[in-house]
């Protein structure tokens, strides 16, 4: 049978005489206490500063769907009524939205922050277990680094307090790889329960995106050559532990679906199966590695790139490549979908600036001149200067900056609407483009143009109509309508209905900023609210 490898971990790294942490002299537990509180204060801070619309599924497949649970009013997208998406993680936004009305905080500011809050506590989970992590295979002084990386790098600053089921996905991975043994140099101080908490967490992960199981299939085949019980693993741990979680969730999503649905082959028949997901665009086979993952990691990744060759950890680095191949397979492409990879590419990045802060050994001796140290100090000096200069200012403008008129737009009217001044709303913009009950929370009549995908190829829905024809899709569209109160629509559509808003007697009442710059389709500069004359 074969064994696992036991690698020796010394007190320094052969290679690059980067200091290993011994038992005895790793980070104690008041220690770590302050760098969890470190990365919780971050996080909080973080999910403040995040005032920027990205994706809608952080809202239209996540909050608006608790806020359906909770409240009993809430749109539900086409992908609820396939049964392609599980109730898991909308379920936990459910229960903090029942504390806030136990309490009577279900007011405009508790309803907008709250949520990002809860995740800025997940994803200090992630941020600490990243530390450990590191402190495991590299030892404490690549530890501290990986975590720079990790709380500087502008996507995950952007993206992680997000309530996308891919932030908390990508924690998740993170506290999972800690606790799988073929991921340590050495597997001898590793418990025999750890595992079972790896695997627990990692099933935990595929229930609420199964597209995770990419992930875990590379390291559950990783761990299965190289454990030595291979039956027990499988027969004794993966079915049972896979089996009870893929169980709750099943039941979870019977109570909410009020009948039996398998998510998991829903999502595969319709993502990987029929290629569903095409219809919201597609990407040339490279766009991870040339554009997608090499934007998120930004300037970490020469870095990253240093640290990979020169830490020689095949698997963790295997792990990045095996999930950026996979997901180009796929045809729709989006950055959130590799974010769980983007923590371990960040961890390299910290392994190579300890290498810079830390100069090899001379003659042999063992010692150190003062000049090398300086000179090594130096470099880490600014290369620290360097990734925060980069990344933390694009950190705070695209999450304070960039694309926030559609979420100001609903901040705003969610405030009108407390105080009773708005009574229907329609949206002229492109589906999704704007948060929905979940920030409004009041049951008013409101209109957005739907995007469904249809069975006839080729056919338009709404959304695609408006924005072929803004001015002849609203006037065939007011045929029919209860005139709504309030009209939201971005300028670039408003300066083509100024006739028809004029006509039906509509006035503008508010503007917010948007975009500086066009992202998708045409500059959407910002967003105007228009309401009925003398209203």
């Amino acid at each position: 049978m074969r064994q696992r490898k036991n690698l020796d971990v010394s007190s320094t790294d052969s290679k690059t005489n980067i200091p290993k942490s011994s038992k005895n002299n790793k980070f104690t537990h008041p220690l770590l206490k302050k760098v969890f509180f470190l990365c919780l204060f971050v996080r909080f801070v973080n999910a403040f500063l995040v005032q920027t619309y990205f994706n809608p599924d952080e809202h239209w497949q996540a909050l608006e769907v608790a806020h359906r649970i909770s409240f009993g009013y809430g749109h539900l997208t086409w992908e609820w009524e396939k049964g392609i998406r599980s109730y898991l993680h909308p379920v936990i936004f459910a229960g903090l939205y029942k504390i806030l009305a136990f309490f009577h905080l279900d007011k405009p500011w508790f309803m907008i922050r709250t949520p990002r809050l809860l995740q800025s506590i997940f994803s200090a989970f992630g941020d600490f277990y990243l530390f450990k992590l590191s402190q495991e295979i590299f030892g404490d002084h690549v530890a501290k680094f990986a975590l720079f990386a990790q709380l500087t790098n502008w996507f995950m600053f952007f993206c992680i307090t997000r309530t996308l089921s891919n932030s908390l996905e990508t924690v998740l991975t993170v506290v999972s790889l800690y606790y799988w043994p073929c991921i340590r140099p050495t597997a001898s101080k590793i418990s025999r329960g750890s595992r079972k908490w790896g695997l627990a967490t990692a099933a935990l992960a595929c229930a609420i995106r199964p597209t995770s199981a990419i992930t875990w299939i590379y390291i559950g085949l990783l761990e299965l050559y190289l454990t030595r019980d291979k039956l027990k693993f499988v027969l004794l741990e993966v079915i049972p532990i896979g089996t009870l979680i893929m169980g709750l969730t099943f039941l979870v999503d019977r109570w909410m679906y009020g009948t039996w649905v398998l998510v998991p082959l829903n999502f595969l028949k319709f993502n990987f199966l029929s290629a569903g997901g095409d219809y919201y665009g597609t990407h040339v086979w490279h766009w991870y590695f040339t554009q997608g993952f090499t934007v998120m990691v930004f300037t970490f990744l020469p870095f990253s790139l240093a640290g990979i060759f020169k830490s020689k950890q095949w698997k963790l680095s295997g792990l990045i490549a095996w999930c950026l191949a996979i997901y180009s397979l796929l045809g729709h492409k989006e950055f959130r979908f590799v974010l769980p990879v983007l923590p371990i590419a960040l961890m390299f990045s910290g392994y190579w600036l300890t290498t810079i802060g830390w100069p090899d050994k001379s003659n042999g001796r063992g010692k150190r001149s003062p000049s090398s140290h300086d000179r090594c100090s130096g470099k880490l000096q600014l290369a620290v200067l360097f990734l925060a200069v980069s990344n933390i200012p694009m950190a705070f403008y695209m999450s304070m900056v960039h694309q926030r008129g559609t979420e100001d737009v609903m901040n705003y009217l969610s405030v009108e609407a407390d105080s009773g001044k708005v009574k229907s709303v329609l949206f002229f913009t492109p589906c999704h483009a704007t948060p929905y009950y979940s920030t409004l929370h009041r049951n008013l009549p409101m209109r957005f143009l739907d995007c469904t995908p249809s069975d006839e190829k080729g056919a338009l829905d709404e959304s695609d109509q408006f924005l072929v024809d803004p001015a002849g899709f609203a006037t065939e569209f007011a045929k029919n309508w209860s005139i709504p109160s309030h009209i939201v629509l971005f300028d670039f559509q408003e300066k083509l209905l100024k006739d028809f808003l004029a006509l039906h007697n509509f006035e503008e009442i508010k503007r917010f900023f948007h975009a500086h710059f066009k992202v998708d389709r045409e500059l959407q500069a910002s967003v105007a609210v228009y309401t009925l004359k003398g209203q």
